[in-house]
């Protein structure tokens, strides 16, 4: 990419918002979780029972502009009847709600297009990542909703895209940019998704015809299928002009797997056969140390919140990424994704 501009860019006339305000209606106020900090913006009514939906309905600029600033809002406190409602907040402010296709992660479907969480065991961290950077297209808009909070932990954490960027080593990301991330993946065997589900259809034809259209290398197995697909490691926000750290190759990588399940894998699989793996865009291997900065950065970039029931959390897709840590107790969390970003 020609324009590797670093720091915030510029938003046409979005201006900086105060710590604390009122808005002109007097309806909400605003202020920011942690002092120093643009994400996220919390916004909460201050009056009982203002509903979400038609709140939204009317603020829609207000709602876009300080996204596209903040990267994140949770809207806390508002009147949301249920799932339902949430799905009609995602239409009213972003419109049709996308189909999760091309899946990497389990998830079961609620109602239309409004999905669980992901389903990973309670006691392992989901790492930061920007909804479905894995491929060459993916939603500008994904929306979190706290049905029930787990009894321990169960946060959603996020952090900037740009920061991410910004702070990985200029001799890390060049070589990122020049070359892009190849994924390669391996379906079958019971060990990671079946292609049926990724895909979300169980003909054949239906999956090859998705992977021509979306520049997917895919070859049938005995036991399966293996698709490979080089995408983008940056990207540049279509609006805000930043440049943001755009990948999955820290989470596809075996390296971020525990060193006995990693162990394991290897002696059971070539390199090729993994179930998932990433690497540089010409086919050459990511260093394990390179991976390892990586995920440092987004350790150290990552904000925790607790959630409280009723909370919703809208993300700009590629200016903060989300992530999930370990919980005990019931936790459901839905999530709805619009607006898609083709490349």
């Amino acid at each position: 990419m020609a324009n590797l501009e670093i720091g915030k860019s510029k938003l046409g006339n979005i201006s900086r918002r105060k710590a604390v305000s009122v808005s002109h209606e007097s309806l909400i106020t605003t202020e920011y979780l942690n002092p120093g900090k643009l994400l996220p913006l919390v916004v909460e009514p201050t009056i009982e029972g203002l509903n979400l939906v038609t709140w939204a309905e009317y603020n829609q600029q207000f709602i876009s502009s300080q996204l596209l600033w903040h990267g994140g809002i949770v809207l806390r406190n508002f009147k949301i009847d249920g799932v339902s409602c949430f799905e009609e907040f995602i239409k009213t402010i972003a419109g049709k709600l996308l189909e999760y296709s091309f899946r990497s992660t389990p998830r079961s479907q609620v109602s239309g297009n409004i999905y669980t969480s992901t389903e990973y065991p309670a006691d392992q961290i989901i790492p930061q990542h920007n909804e479905m950077s894995y491929s060459l297209n993916w939603p500008m808009k994904i929306a979190f909703h706290c049905v029930k909070k787990s009894q321990y932990g169960g946060e959603t954490p996020i952090a900037d895209s740009n920061k991410v960027f910004n702070r990985i080593s200029k001799k890390i990301r060049d070589e990122f940019i020049e070359k892009g991330v190849m994924y390669v993946r391996n379906y079958g065997g019971g060990i990671d998704l079946p292609w049926q589900n990724v895909f979300n259809t169980d003909n054949k034809s239906e999956v090859e015809n998705y992977c021509q259209k979306s520049g997917i290398e895919f070859e049938w197995k005995h036991d399966g299928l293996r698709t490979s697909q080089v995408c983008q490691a940056v990207a540049q926000h279509p609006k805000t002009s930043q440049m943001v750290w755009f990948n999955q190759a820290h989470l596809f990588h075996i390296s971020s797997l525990k060193p006995s399940i990693r162990q394991e894998l290897l002696s059971s699989f070539k390199s090729e056969d993994l179930p998932r793996n990433a690497y540089y865009g010409d086919g050459t291997p990511i260093p394990d140390d390179v991976l390892e900065e990586i995920r440092q950065v987004y350790q150290e970039e990552t904000i925790i919140f607790p959630w409280k029931e009723g909370d919703v959390l809208l993300l700009d897709n590629m200016l903060a990424t989300h992530g999930r840590m370990p919980f005990s107790g019931t936790r459901k969390i839905v999530v709805g994704m619009a607006e898609p970003f083709i490349s």
